[in-house]
């Protein structure tokens, strides 16, 4: 990446009045300059334009009238460009205060009057190594990555899971050296305020650890996770190369101004045969899975709304199982699955939520001709996941403004599987007309 040219301290109080200018918000004071621990220059220009925000400070008073404000969502808002997740990891790290009081929680909430003080944080390296893994790459441009990804490779790294994941194969992908840092502190899910599907993935790479923590931002890339899809999910997913990008599209996904479109094959049929749900999600404290709930839905703090669109797209087996269209109105954890669980149709392939091959082979023989029992037999032999594909995706490209849209068929096990579905009932409507004659 080209490095930055020089910035004066005037091209920065120009820069900052057009922030103040732009921003809903007042800037009493935003000190540029880091902590002698973050190792930064002062001369500094606004989070607007950096891609590394490392030491940057900020001293506001919350005005009245944003009561009831999450302090990570208001302090993201005086930083322009910077993500959620790289507040939050900044609040956990205590270097956040609110009337001279370090606070921890994330979800604090503020009131007007109060004086919140915040640096913000070095990123937390988890060390990721490059690796020769194939990407079915969608569009790139210098800030952002679409990307087709297959079912069973994980998005990022994690403890104990630290190979053969997307971040690996696009660190090999941009040509990027051994000894990755990425950062997961501050990046739950639960924590991103009504996000949508956001793992939120701040990570920069460097030679080493040491080179990541003294290397300007110029000589760092950054592609960042802005959402994610399950282990077992196939494909469209954005990836943000710059931190403006990040910010940018993850502000998308909390209005749902994303689109995002799922075709997914489900055990029955639901009814209606379109609809829209609106119901909460909360997670299983049991097994950490997304659950659908409506009775005590409100004695759980946890509880968070999900809403989807879904339309039959086509029927196999006389209702034993359906081609189903999802477009998502927000963006939870399994809330596809969830969802499809509620309806009573769980995916095939889904064995947490219900979509077992039992399922599968009881639905189907029960309504299938003895003569089509060892085509349903073949085909649940072949579910290996839920059958749940990420077909489209739309978004608003953070540096032109231009609305960019993809699209993707289902892999090929997805297809294979619809193929079978389609003969078993070919097969079973060539069964029912020999009957009638």
């Amino acid at each position: 990446m080209a490095g930055a040219s020089a910035v004066t301290s005037s091209s920065i109080s120009t820069s900052l009045w057009r922030i103040r200018r732009n921003s809903s918000f007042r800037f009493s004071k935003v000190l540029l300059s880091a902590s002698p621990s973050c190792g930064s220059s002062p001369e500094r220009p606004p989070a607007a334009v950096r891609s590394n925000y490392t030491g940057i400070r900020l001293a506001e008073t919350v005005e009245l009238g944003f009561e009831r404000t999450r302090v990570d969502s208001w302090i993201s808002s005086q930083i322009p460009g910077i993500s959620r997740a790289r507040v939050q990891s900044s609040i956990r790290s205590g270097l956040v205060t609110v009337n001279g009081r370090i606070i921890d929680k994330v979800s604090h909430i503020l009131k007007g009057g109060d004086k919140v003080s915040c640096v913000v944080c070095e990123l937390e390296p988890l060390k990721a190594e490059p690796e020769d893994i194939p990407l079915n790459i969608v569009y790139e441009d210098e800030h952002v990555l679409v990307v087709n990804k297959p079912a069973h490779m994980v998005v990022h790294p994690a403890p104990g899971n630290a190979n053969g994941t997307l971040v690996n194969a696009i660190l090999n992908h941009c040509q990027l050296p051994a000894g990755a840092c990425i950062n997961r502190k501050g990046s739950s899910e639960t924590d991103y305020a009504n996000s949508s599907e956001n793992e939120i993935g701040d990570f920069y790479v460097g030679h080493s650890y040491e080179e990541f923590k003294t290397s300007s931002s110029e000589a760092l890339v950054r592609p960042g996770i802005v959402h994610r899809l399950d282990k077992g999910t196939s494909g469209l997913l954005v990836v943000a190369k710059d931190e403006h990008s990040h910010a940018h599209l993850a502000k998308q996904f909390k209005l749902h101004t994303i689109h995002r479109q799922y075709v997914s094959l489900a055990s029955g049929v639901p009814s209606p045969s379109s609809g829209r749900i609106e119901i909460p999600i909360v997670r299983d404290c049991n097994n950490r899975t997304r659950m659908a709930t409506v009775s005590g839905i409100n004695s759980s703090r946890n509880a968070r709304n999900a809403s989807s669109r879904y339309k039959v797209v086509e029927v196999f087996a006389a209702g034993g199982s359906a081609l189903v269209q999802w477009r998502l109105e927000t963006g939870r954890t399994h809330q596809i699955r969830t969802h499809a669980k509620y309806l009573g149709i769980p995916l095939l392939g889904d064995e947490l939520y219900g979509g077992t091959k039992g399922l599968a082979l009881s639905l189907l023989k029960l309504r299938t001709p003895v003569s089509c029992h060892a085509l349903v037999s073949d085909m649940v032999s072949k579910l290996q996941r839920p059958c749940l594909h990420a077909q489209s995706l739309g978004f608003k490209h953070p540096h032109t403004g231009e609305h960019l849209h993809f699209s993707c068929p289902p892999p090929d096990d997805f297809t294979e599987i619809l193929h079978q579905l389609r003969s078993i009932s070919d097969h079973q409507s060539n069964s029912d007309h020999g009957l009638e004659l």
